[in-house]
């Protein structure tokens, strides 16, 4: 009886996901659908990839997600270039990402790579320097590992974990290991 029940719930909770979706794929008409989308693009910058499966998620068909995006671009809602900079920006100054995971991040969002390299471009190299910098020291300061090569180790993962290439990870380590 048990095993029934437990059956039912699954079979009803997934006819009431099924029916959730059929609701949310009516078929809106291209007017509806441009209006939602420009907020969702005026709400914040949105690749063009994203934008696309928004519009086929909302059960466009490929020649209105086409208008609609062409509409998007020429009124400026959907700008491929000013998207990636604003990401690689954000990333940067924010979650203190490195130049690899933000390329990893541009190259999942489907960005050109002409826009993917103007937004690695955009990152001053001193603000780039000085973040490995201050992250290493951070970090070095909080491991508690008996030996110094244990401290590398840790430190490295970390700051590759992060995104900065191994240049200016190997500059650090050699830094720190110094003045321990």
């Amino acid at each position: 009886m048990w095993l029934f029940s437990k059956l039912s719930l699954f079979g009803s909770d997934l006819f009431t996901q099924t029916l959730k979706l059929a609701q949310n794929l009516k078929k809106l008409s291209e007017n509806e659908a441009l209006v939602k989308i420009q907020r969702h693009c005026a709400y914040q910058e949105r690749s063009h990839h994203e934008v696309k499966e928004k519009l086929y998620s909302m059960g466009l068909f490929k020649d209105a997600v086409e208008k609609i995006l062409a509409e998007l671009i020429e009124s400026d809602y959907l700008n491929e270039e000013r998207f990636a900079l604003a990401y690689a920006g954000g990333k940067f100054r924010m979650k203190q990402w490195g130049r690899l995971k933000i390329r990893e991040g541009l190259v999942q969002k489907k960005v050109s790579t002409y826009c993917l390299k103007k937004a690695l471009a955009s990152i001053p190299e001193e603000d780039y320097i000085s973040t490995v910098q201050k992250l290493a020291e951070k970090k070095w300061k909080s491991l508690n590992k008996k030996s110094i090569l244990e401290k590398k180790a840790a430190l490295y993962q970390y700051l590759f974990s992060k995104g900065f290439e191994k240049e200016y990870i190997y500059a650090q380590l050699e830094t720190l290991a110094k003045k321990a």
